[in-house]
């Protein structure tokens, strides 16, 4: 049953994270206009879309390689490498949103990092570039002692669910940052919860499902990939899904 439960875990998930991705393009494109990249608002609402594919939905994909059952027998390198490329991409998707964001704010002449949101974000982003870089020299390459490896995997697992939690707290404040702004002048204020909040809000619960999902996923001991010496007791369950 455990192995059964982890694929409707990861169904679910898949769920969640298309959605996540899908509310916030159709939020982008129904409310505020659109996508573009020339320094307009069309280039910032790039942001919020690629932050949370890439901080969020990738970040989140990456961080549960090792909880696949295929990935607990033979070599580990094809998964390393997979950890690896799934959270580059992430980090790729993570300087374009940044890009989209100070290019918007250079060209309207408004000031950059000044709001929580922003700090938040921001250390988040430094935070998840040391974890990659750390990670691939540690773990990738292959000039690291065993003892280092094993003395940093902790800290390795400890920060990658910190930073995870550090996104999903700036995905949410940056959506509701985003919604006071933009519904400050309007005719249905922000108070008053007018259709883009109501959406806008549902798109921050979804996030934070999606990231309570995977952090449950991460926590669950049953299924995280044996050490070396306990694997043989734990293959029966790939074979049977009990």
């Amino acid at each position: 049953m455990a192995v059964r439960r982890f694929y409707l875990c990861c169904l679910m998930l898949g769920s969640l994270g298309s959605l996540c991705i899908l509310f916030t393009i159709y939020w982008m494109q129904y409310w505020r206009g659109g996508f573009a990249w020339d320094s307009s608002n069309l280039q910032f609402n790039w942001h919020p879309v690629l932050m949370v594919t890439g901080m969020v939905v990738l970040y989140g994909a990456a961080s549960l390689v090792y909880r696949l059952p295929q990935s607990w027998v033979g070599p580990k390198l094809p998964w390393k490498v997979l950890h690896a490329a799934l959270h580059l991409m992430a980090f790729v998707l993570t300087v374009l949103g940044l890009v989209a964001v100070f290019k918007f704010h250079n060209q309207k002449h408004i000031n950059n990092l000044y709001s929580l949101h922003s700090w938040l974000g921001i250390t988040t982003v430094f935070l998840f570039a040391c974890q990659w870089f750390l990670g691939f020299a540690i773990f990738l390459l292959p000039w690291a002692a065993l003892w280092l490896r094993n003395l940093l995997k902790p800290i390795h697992v400890f920060f990658g669910a910190f930073i995870f939690s550090l996104a999903i707290a700036s995905v949410v404040s940056g959506i509701n940052e985003k919604l006071f702004f933009s519904l400050k002048n309007s005719s249905k204020p922000y108070s008053s919860l007018p259709s883009e909040a109501v959406f806008a809000n549902s798109t921050g619960m979804l996030v934070v499902a999606f990231g309570l999902l995977v952090l449950y996923i991460l926590l669950a001991s049953s299924w995280k990939r044996p050490e070396p010496g306990v694997l043989t007791d734990r293959q029966p369950l790939l074979r049977d899904g009990e």
